[in-house]
């Protein structure tokens, strides 16, 4: 069985990171299961955690008065879903539900935050990965939004 540490090592997002930074960010990890069709989070609530997707399919939705759930991005396997708990308030700006039973890491947001305060180069790091998820969600949003006023 591979560990956290071993996963993240291969995974992607965490290229490059430095051996202490991939101990220090796997400490605050654990993994989850969530079924087809439950929600993980919904705007508003309190934003603890980030995730990588490592088997199923999550949806990223907002909330239409009119229209009901409008599906903004479909995350898969390897896919980090999350950004919210790096940015104060820390509230969730879109919904998540599973489509399929999703196993995932769940990473303690309050945890890797206090450990980003003590080490600045690793939340720099965290930073500058995380900017790259926030902006793909923006153009996912805006390409959702051109489409239903476009």
């Amino acid at each position: 069985m591979i560990t956290i540490q071993e996963m993240i090592s291969t995974h992607k997002f965490f290229h490059d990171l430095k051996p202490e930074y991939l101990r220090l960010i796997a400490d605050c990890a654990t993994n989850v299961t969530v079924n087809a069709e439950e929600y993980l989070f919904h705007a508003g609530e309190a934003a603890d955690q980030f995730y990588v997707i490592r088997h199923g399919m999550v949806a990223i939705e907002i909330y239409d008065h009119r229209r009901g759930a409008v599906r903004i991005q479909t995350l898969l396997e390897d896919d980090v879903l999350g950004w919210s708990w790096l940015f104060p308030p820390y509230k969730w700006h879109y919904d998540a539900h599973a489509l399929t039973l999703v196993r995932m890491t769940a990473f303690d947001g309050k945890c890797l935050r206090e450990k980003c305060e003590a080490d600045h180069d690793l939340g720099y790091e965290l930073m500058k990965r995380f900017a790259g998820i926030l902006v793909d969600r923006l153009q996912a949003t805006r390409l959702q939004v051109m489409n239903v006023y476009g």
